[in-house]
């Protein structure tokens, strides 16, 4: 097996594909598909979304300091890909797809109704990093589906069927592998008697 060489780019994937929705001043709201988003640390809470200037929701993100990040699934794909190729300019993407608008509980930009998870977001610092700026936040609310809770009231998210995008394609995840530290795991010892 041979190694080639390719000049310098992003390759690391996959991503989450999320909906994020922003509102205007005024209450217009818009949703812009994003790849380029992450966890930067838990306490406290932030997240981080990589945007173009150029796009639609840039000037409301940057203007309001506000953004929900909408978490995806199977059943949303065809939405998630029509929000990140469609602009806000021309089309109301809530109404072209049929997506409900919710109000959060700390910012002005709406939930996205249909998705299992939305993060409300408050933009704590702008980042120009060239093509892509990117708007560090704090996380001010979490809100989830109850439909996905378990018996032990923990949220399965892997039931919600979310997708990943992997250089320009969407995908559904695979099967369970392991939990985190499996690999060092101890095995359970039998109880004696028991066969």
């Amino acid at each position: 097996m041979a190694k080639e060489t390719w000049k310098a780019g992003n390759m690391l994937y996959p991503l989450p594909a999320v909906m994020v929705s922003a509102a205007d001043r005024e209450g217009r709201a818009n949703i812009i598909t994003v790849a380029w988003a992450g966890t930067i640390c838990t306490n406290p809470p932030m997240v981080s979304i990589s945007v173009r200037p150029e796009r639609y929701s840039y000037e409301m993100i940057r203007d309001t300091k506000e953004f929900v990040i909408n978490l995806t699934t199977e059943k949303l794909a065809f939405a998630t890909d029509y929000c990140g190729v469609k602009s806000g300019r021309e089309v109301d993407k809530f109404a072209e797809m049929k997506l409900t608008k919710e109000s959060a509980d700390f910012v002005k930009a709406p939930l996205i109704g249909e998705s299992p998870v939305n993060i409300e977001c408050r933009v704590v610092k702008v980042e120009e990093l060239g093509s892509h700026h990117m708007f560090l936040a704090e996380v001010l609310a979490v809100h989830v589906d109850d439909r996905y809770l378990d018996d032990r009231n923990r949220f399965a998210l892997e039931k919600t069927d979310p997708i990943v995008y992997v250089h320009g394609q969407y995908f559904s995840l695979g099967q369970l592998l392991g939990s985190f530290g499996y690999s060092v795991k101890k095995a359970k010892k039998k109880k004696a008697g028991l066969r």
